[in-house]
């Protein structure tokens, strides 16, 4: 077990044309990790694994632990071992993101970010699961739901990644969002304020895992895809 190592499953890129084909299995992602966030084939639902546990939240706002045979296209996790940073109060997203590149300085690595508290106005998205043939990321992500809470405890687990690897993953904060009642979540669209506290993990080694014996992704041209535009429209 490393601790300073995240390991990715696919690329953020590869999402881009609707190479959605699962081409991992939850068993073999957890070998790798016991937290973490992805995305099932055809983009089904928003994942967020914590303590060894994957949660699904699909596009009718359900929480669902998925079984091992569960397939990804897409997806991290790493060995939890998160270290105190800090506790906020009626922080905004931005001041959140802000306060943690601030104090880690850790712009041009790979880190995460554990937030547990009460957060206000969440919004949150769900894709609902496209069957073949996949059409683009930009297309596939139309069909989304987006969930709201007032007010909502809850876990926040997000990823940190350096500008220089955007369509690799997210360039900055890629994050999605657990109620601590298991009954709400998904990738994480906005919130007013949280307060509670904030824990950070810095990793020294990215694991980068390709679908090598996908016959679609070794034969698909990026070249001719905007990879970048794609990504953070439909992550934004």
């Amino acid at each position: 077990m490393n601790e300073a190592t995240l390991y990715q499953h696919g690329t953020l890129a590869l999402l881009v044309p609707g190479l959605l084909t699962g081409t991992l299995t939850m068993k073999e992602l957890l070998a790798h990790g016991d937290t973490g966030i992805g995305t099932g084939e055809g983009l089904d639902g928003e994942l967020i694994i914590l303590d060894g546990k994957p949660y699904q939240v699909n596009s009718c706002g359900e929480v669902n632990v998925v079984p091992e045979s569960f397939t990804l296209p897409f997806a991290n996790s790493h060995f939890a071992a998160y270290r105190p940073l800090m506790t906020v109060e009626n922080a905004t997203k931005e001041e959140l993101h802000d306060q943690v590149l601030g104090l880690t300085h850790k712009a041009n690595t790979f880190f995460s970010i554990l937030v547990t508290g009460t957060f206000t106005d969440v919004k949150t998205r769900a894709v609902a699961k496209s069957e073949r043939p996949f059409k683009s990321l930009a297309e596939t992500a139309k069909q989304q739901s987006i969930f709201t809470r007032d007010k909502v405890e809850g876990t926040l687990l997000g990823y940190y990644s350096p500008q220089v690897f955007d369509g690799v993953a997210v360039g900055g904060y890629h994050d999605h969002f657990l109620s601590a009642a298991h009954d709400f979540g998904g990738h994480l669209l906005d919130f007013g304020t949280v307060t509670g506290d904030v824990q950070v993990q810095v990793f020294s080694t990215l694991e980068q895992h390709l679908p090598a014996d996908d016959q679609e992704y070794c034969e698909h041209d990026f070249s001719k895809d905007d990879i970048q535009g794609a990504i953070h429209e439909a992550e934004g």
